[in-house]
């Protein structure tokens, strides 16, 4: 969620799809998820097999399972390339935005752009030009700090790594944290060309400390205020004497050229299982290495970075994949079911894998002429978009027990109560892709959130049972919004 002023809600969503009707009782989870309050991916995984099998009982929790993919997903790039992963699993096919695309009824496609931007869809099997799009929409992108294009520094004795902030932040939470880079490289081949490859260094490399209290006695009384330039720099490691032997064989030590530091270098080469030189150029985040987990004394919550909005492009990604998991799944369905995961939503937006950029709406225009044949015109793809419907799908401010005034008194998003969002009026809030989407080319669209604490902290915090309340209404959406609209007129 973008930190500038929200927009209120574009559309309601059909009395069918009111959460009420979708609120399960108090889930019962399975044993693994509540034998220690902070287990690991490992110990969820290990304990029922590989839990990130799809295509599971639709009863079941899919916590487990949200624990993997945002273990997998230290940035948008990873967990872009784990949902491709899960998409072609289920039997989705690659579609390149640079090829001709020849769909059928009944098919189930998905392309990447940037490879932080993702869009998958299925076609029912009762699909005729001019029918609808019913779309979920959120992001994979979350604040974090980045390394500049030039991170290489030195400071009394230190070799430090030069970040820059990327989105709205809670950065004071990022100190003292056991850090480490992950993102993608693009690495010359030995025949010459240029590939894009994954990187994640799992191992704690970097820490931000704070200043110890002695010396900033003020700090509890007036609140830490860090400079985000000049405080805010990770150290790497102890710099070496230059004139040692030791320095000279590792190479510690950068050059006036060097826009990073060598040994960074060679631990990413370390990773790519490539030389140092072959690697062209690179984008990295800054990640905290300690793993999502449960948390809460009866493993209620979950707690993890990034689940804004990771979190929310789960419960989208799964919906759509167990929504088209059975042969009869798609034979009554008239639309075309979808879902869009986009990149920079914490910077705006204005990108080429950002929502702001006609993505989803090429995607569809290209959907229609492809499925059409003959038969569209040029008013084919105007009604569909009129027959469509879109979530957009983020993350709201849960209530805080120490600051419930901030909160809007009748409409307080409670934990473990499902999607919701109002703010009052008197508060700022955050925005998100909906509105961005919706004035685009006027797709009827309903903006919502799950629940969650500590928003944009580097650990933040959000409860298991609104993952799978999340779930379940978008698999809803998904099977039951065609049947829904039919019936519904307001525009005669």
């Amino acid at each position: 969620m973008a930190s500038i002023a929200r927009l209120p809600l574009t559309h309601s969503l059909p009395t069918i799809l009111n959460r009420t009707r979708f609120l399960p009782r108090r889930l019962s989870f399975p044993t693994y998820l509540h034998r220690s309050p902070f287990r690991s991916l490992s110990a969820v995984s290990s304990s029922q097999g590989d839990s990130r099998s799809l295509g599971s009982d639709s009863n079941a929790s899919i916590v487990g399972d949200l624990l993997d993919y945002l273990n997998e997903s230290w940035t948008q790039f990873h967990a872009t390339a784990e949902a491709k992963r899960q998409l072609l699993a289920a039997g989705f096919h690659l579609l390149s935005e640079n090829d001709d695309w020849n769909l059928k009824p009944g098919g189930r496609y998905f392309f990447t752009r940037n490879m932080s931007c993702l869009v998958a869809f299925a076609v029912g099997d009762k699909y005729v030009p001019g029918n609808g799009f019913h779309a979920i929409a959120a992001h994979t992108d979350s604040p974090c700090l980045k390394l500049k294009p030039k991170s290489a520094s030195s400071k009394s004795g230190y070799l430090m790594v030069n970040v820059q902030t990327y989105g709205g932040g809670l950065w004071h939470t990022w100190f003292d944290r056991d850090l480490s880079v992950a993102g993608r490289a693009i690495v010359r081949a030995s025949d010459g060309n240029f590939v894009h490859r994954l990187v994640k260094v799992k191992r704690p490399l970097l820490r931000v400390p704070t200043l110890a209290i002695h010396l900033d006695r003020t700090v509890n009384s007036e609140g830490f205020k860090p400079n985000l330039e000049t405080q805010l720099v990770p150290l790497l490691a102890t710099k070496q004497d230059e004139t040692s032997a030791e320095s000279k064989d590792k190479n510690v030590s950068p050059s006036s050229k060097d826009a990073h530091h060598p040994l960074l270098m060679q631990i990413l080469s370390d990773d790519l299982a490539c030389k140092p030189e072959d690697i062209v150029s690179l984008e990295l985040n800054i990640c905290d290495t300690q793993p999502s987990c449960l948390g809460g004394a009866n493993n209620e919550f979950i707690f993890s970075g990034r689940l804004d909005n990771l979190a929310s492009s789960f419960c989208a990604l799964r919906a759509l994949i167990d929504s088209c998991a059975s042969s009869e799944s798609l034979s009554t369905e008239h639309g075309i079911r979808m879902i869009a995961l986009f990149d920079n939503e914490e910077v705006g937006s204005d990108s080429c894998q950002g929502a702001g950029a006609p993505t989803m709406f090429q995607a569809m225009r290209r959907i229609v002429s492809s499925l059409g044949n003959a038969q569209v015109t040029e008013c084919t793809f105007d009604r569909a978009i009129r027959k469509s419907f879109l979530v957009s799908a983020d993350m709201a401010h849960g209530v805080h027990p120490n600051f419930a005034d901030k909160h809007e008194e009748n409409h307080r998003p409670q934990l473990h109560k499902g999607l919701d969002f109002v703010v009052r009026n008197d508060m700022g809030c955050g925005s998100t892709i909906g509105p961005i989407l919706a004035s685009g080319v006027g797709i009827r669209t309903v903006d919502c959130g799950i629940a969650q604490l500590s928003m944009h902290s580097v650990r933040e915090i959000c409860g298991t049972d609104d993952i799978d309340i999340a779930y379940r209404h978008f698999k809803a959406f998904y099977r039951s919004f065609s049947s829904v609209d039919r019936k519904l007129t307001v525009d005669d």
